[in-house]
């Protein structure tokens, strides 16, 4: 993804407007990108500060490029790349003895005279004798672990220029929403699979039903009560290629501008963006499937069930992450929340006590919990895996309890 520096959205009317570039007005920019990709595929043992200077070189005459486009391009371009990476550090090493070598020939000249004696040509030679190496293999080697210095090494790059353009216009929104200091989505046709990724991106949020097939998902962006949290502001952006793999759905979004106003940013399924990879493959959902293998199918007399059923109280409804069902009839439901505060816990509880029939407990990870914060009976706090031992005590509390 793109950083917050490669931002770059107008505001008008009340409207945040991310960069766009369509077939309509930038047709040109297919060429552009065709010329990029062609930089990266013949780049390979070339610098990043290369490559890079060359796409600079490619929008020398276009009047209509900001620098931050360009940048925004390069940054992608290195996303599908791999550079030499230097992790025992040798670089390092390799300027230590280098400089000390050289530091009895300060200060180095083109030219040798009377007053400055050593010559940067010769002087080089006699250190690359010294340390048994020629001097491209020196100069190669002597910032290997500074970014702009790695060489490229491959380059998987995209299906065409379109799909470049396409990954640009996605990006531009992304890094637009790490303002977001909220989101309603308002979904029909595919709520499960968006709430499903919803809960998967981590995501603080609320749900309501609007009607028989419509629902409202209320999201806490990371420029609020977080705030601002990177991370969080990550997994709200990671989010939407997830999201515009599915039908039926419209966002607006509140963003905080440069000048400490709001802005709205709406978008719908049918604005025509494109998701880049499948939605699978950007979120990680190592921790429900790494706790479901290890709980098994059943296990001390409870049988687990993912993505159980939509519970619904009035206008408000709740899709837990797992349901645990006992051989004696108790059900239980687990819900695993990522980020949260007591704010966003307070509300948590608020739209459980809806539920206070069913037999519900919480999960929260350790480094979410503020300092002095109490946990009840009905939460479980994990580190980075969720457990079964502390799992399985809690469902026998409640099962006790429910006696």
């Amino acid at each position: 993804m793109l950083r917050s520096e490669h931002s770059i959205v107008e505001f008008k009317g009340g409207l945040a407007i991310p960069d766009r570039l369509t077939r309509e007005v930038h047709r040109h920019y297919l060429n552009y990108t065709e010329r990029m990709l062609a930089i990266y595929r013949n780049g390979i043992g070339r610098q990043r500060r290369e490559c890079h200077r060359e796409v600079e070189l490619l929008f020398a005459d276009e009047p209509d490029c900001p620098t931050q486009r360009i940048q925004a391009f390069c940054k992608l371009l290195d996303e599908k790349s791999v550079f030499q990476a230097d992790p025992r550090g040798e670089a390092g090493k390799l300027r230590m003895r280098v400089f000390t070598a050289a530091a009895q020939f300060h200060p180095l000249v083109g030219r040798p005279d009377r007053l400055f004696e050593y010559g940067e040509t010769e002087t080089k030679a006699r250190i690359a004798r010294q340390l048994g190496m020629s001097w491209s293999r020196i100069e190669g080697g002597l910032y290997a672990d500074v970014m702009s210095f790695q060489r490229l090494e491959s380059f998987t790059g995209y299906d065409g220029a379109a799909a470049l353009l396409s990954r640009y216009n996605v990006a531009q929104v992304q890094a637009c929403l790490y303002r977001a200091e909220s989101m309603v989505i308002t979904a029909t046709n595919d709520f499960k699979t968006i709430l499903r990724y919803v809960k998967l991106a981590r995501l603080l949020h609320e749900i309501y039903r609007l009607g028989p097939s419509k629902y409202r998902i209320v999201l806490t962006g990371p420029a609020s009560v977080l705030r601002r949290s990177r991370r969080y502001g990550v997994n709200f952006a990671r989010f939407l290629p997830a999201l515009l793999t599915c039908k039926g759905w419209n966002i607006t979004a509140v963003v905080a501008t440069p000048w400490n106003t709001k802005a709205t940013l709406k978008l719908s399924d049918r604005d025509g963006f494109t998701s880049h990879l499948p939605p699978t493959d950007e979120f990680d959902s190592h921790l429900e499937e790494s706790f479901a293998k290890k709980f098994g199918r059943q296990r001390d007399g409870w049988r687990l069930v993912r993505e159980g059923e939509i519970l619904y109280c009035r206008q408000t409804a709740f899709v837990p992450d797992f349901i645990f069902r006992h051989e004696d009839g108790t059900a239980v439901l687990l819900e695993i929340v990522g980020f949260w505060t007591p704010e966003y816990l307070a509300k948590k509880r608020q739209t459980l006590r809806l539920f206070r029939d069913h037999k519900i407990l919480i999960a929260v990870p350790e480094r979410s919990l503020r300092e002095g914060a109490s946990v009840g009976d009905d939460v479980i706090v994990y580190k980075t895996a969720l457990k079964l031992k502390p799992v399985i005590e809690a469902l026998e509390r409640v099962r006790r309890l429910g006696r």
